[in-house]
């Protein structure tokens, strides 16, 4: 039995907390240590997601006025 057996997971299509892989790959999010923290995938995705997509515009952003200014 894998780790992923013994974790739990938060099914996409269902937006059921699953114990172990019951589900394919593709509608899994985790593995979570507990059906707890499982049950939040959906919130801890969107603040991750956010955090990347900020972290994504300050890399873009680095260096523009510097550019804009001809240095």
């Amino acid at each position: 039995m894998s780790d992923g057996d013994e974790k739990y997971w938060y099914n996409l299509s269902t937006g059921e907390v699953e114990f172990g892989m019951q589900s394919a790959a593709v509608d899994r999010v985790g593995p979570f240590d507990t059906a707890e923290a499982a049950a939040q995938a959906p919130e801890t995705l969107r603040q991750r997601s956010r955090a990347w997509a900020e972290e994504d515009a300050a890399d873009d952003a680095w260096g523009a006025s510097s550019l804009e200014s001809g240095e």
